[in-house]
């Protein structure tokens, strides 16, 4: 090696040592992230920093260049390419669009960056971002890389529109993100090594340095979504069953030794007949609210809805009658459907609007639906199911029935649940998934006529 590269080399090293010693003293809540990959030059690299979970390559004339240049531009390159392995974006990546993953998890990653008040991190204003992250938060509460992800496949740009975001939120190299041929299990070992670096930060935000990190809620709402775990929509719903009798041979309650042995004693004469009904969890009264404030997307909700409904439908949960009611409601309730079976929930679903658009105030649907039921409405009123963006106005006093706001995000940490609400996190890929299941198990469902989320 030359002498001048061994010279920018080792400039590079004491590059990003600054950089990382700086960004502890101000960040101190992510001691651990900073330090978890090793500095090395190389591996591929060229103009850029990159890293495959273990080590964080670098190249020495780049980092000298970026320094001269603006020493915030390295300390924020390398805490970008930090925050990518906290929000595990790298070994998210399969199964994905490779160049719309790579750009949403940059403007993911520099939104928070952004939003982070510190001198070592100031990259001053620049228009085309803010303007991007707008367009974003008008769909989304928290700017997540899946979030983005899903806007950028439903936009469908062009070309040349995707490499003009790229050169605005473009940071590091994704060359080392899950190449071909890596092994599998020291991939899941540096995820796992990841996820345990964030949960250590998402407590020591949350606990010992709770309203005294400055700007941590930004790097706190991040890591809440990276560590959701995921949702079984299906098993969720049947908390809400009531245990009834249905005409079906019960297998489980006789003996089969007595039963086979009458029919070898006396040909066809069993001793034991099994009983014609059998007990079994299904859900009959039941009601699903959805927000239709402005923050709420018609193709969402309807999207919640065919997934709800192929997984009501499918045996194992859905009688043949059944009292479901379903309100839309913004500020006030604008409709109120009744469904009493199968058809009568797939000729809403056929011709299902929106109708809306005002600010959000869930107390409305809790005072209609005690008002059903204490006219009588229901039998046995097990649960109410609230699709929103989860801001708005909530009840003070908790209702006599279990209630669940499913979210497809996260919501932000200013957004305050009631302590009796159960808050469900189902991102679309989990409703589609749980959909699917419920088809499966119900040939009365076509597979291609679900929604793609």
């Amino acid at each position: 090696m030359a002498e001048g590269a061994k010279d920018l080399t080792a400039i590079g090293l004491e590059i990003l040592q600054t950089a990382r010693n700086e960004l502890y003293l101000n960040l101190p809540y992510l001691d651990a992230a900073l330090s978890s990959l090793d500095l090395q030059p190389g591996g591929g690299v060229t103009l850029s920093l990159a890293t495959d979970g273990e080590t964080l390559y670098y190249d020495g004339s780049f980092l000298a260049e970026r320094y001269l240049r603006s020493r915030t531009a390295v300390d924020r390159a390398y805490l970008h390419v930090i925050l990518h392995c906290m929000l595990r974006h790298p070994w998210k990546r399969r199964g994905r669009a490779p160049e719309l993953w790579d750009l949403a998890c940059d403007a993911a990653v520099e939104s928070i960056l952004d939003a982070l008040d510190y001198p070592c991190l100031d990259g001053g204003t620049v228009p085309a971002k803010e303007k991007f992250y707008g367009e974003c938060r008008g769909e989304m509460p928290v700017l997540t890389a899946e979030g983005i992800y899903r806007r950028l496949l439903r936009l469908d740009l062009a070309p040349y529109e995707i490499a003009r975001l790229q050169r605005v939120f473009l940071a590091d190299d994704h060359g080392l993100w899950d190449p071909e041929g890596q092994d599998e299990e020291q991939q899941r070992q540096r995820e796992q090594k990841w996820q345990g670096v964030s949960e250590r930060t998402r407590t020591g935000l949350e606990t010992v340095l709770a309203g005294q990190a400055a700007g941590g809620q930004a790097v706190l709402e991040q890591i809440r979504v990276a560590d959701r775990d995921d949702v079984d929509y299906r098993a969720f719903l049947r908390r809400f069953a009531v245990p009834r009798e249905v005409m079906e041979v019960d297998g489980d309650a006789f003996d089969y030794v007595y039963y086979t042995y009458g029919l070898q004693l006396y040909g066809n004469m069993p001793l034991v007949e099994p009983p014609e009904t059998k007990e079994e969890k299904r859900i009959e009264d039941f009601v699903i609210a959805v927000d239709t404030s402005m923050s709420t997307s018609g193709a969402l909700v309807r999207e919640f809805l065919s997934c709800t409904y192929a997984i009501l439908r499918s045996t194992e949960t859905f009688t043949r009658k059944v009292n479901i009611r379903i309100l839309q409601c913004d500020d006030q309730i604008r409709s109120d459907t009744p469904i009493r079976d199968l058809e009568e929930l797939r000729g809403y679903m056929e011709s299902f609007s929106l109708v809306g658009g005002s600010a959000t105030d869930f107390r409305p649907v809790f005072d209609y639906v005690e008002k059903l039921r204490a006219e009588g409405a229901f039998t046995s009123l097990r649960g109410l199911v609230y699709f929103t963006d989860g801001m708005g106005i909530y009840p003070r006093k908790r209702p006599p029935w279990e209630t669940a706001f499913v979210l497809l995000e996260e919501p932000p940490l200013s957004i305050k649940m009631p302590p009796w609400a159960i808050r469900l996190v189902v991102p679309t890929p989990a409703l589609d998934r749980a959909a699917r299941e419920a088809a499966e198990l119900d040939d009365g469902i076509d597979l291609d006529e679900l929604p793609q989320l």
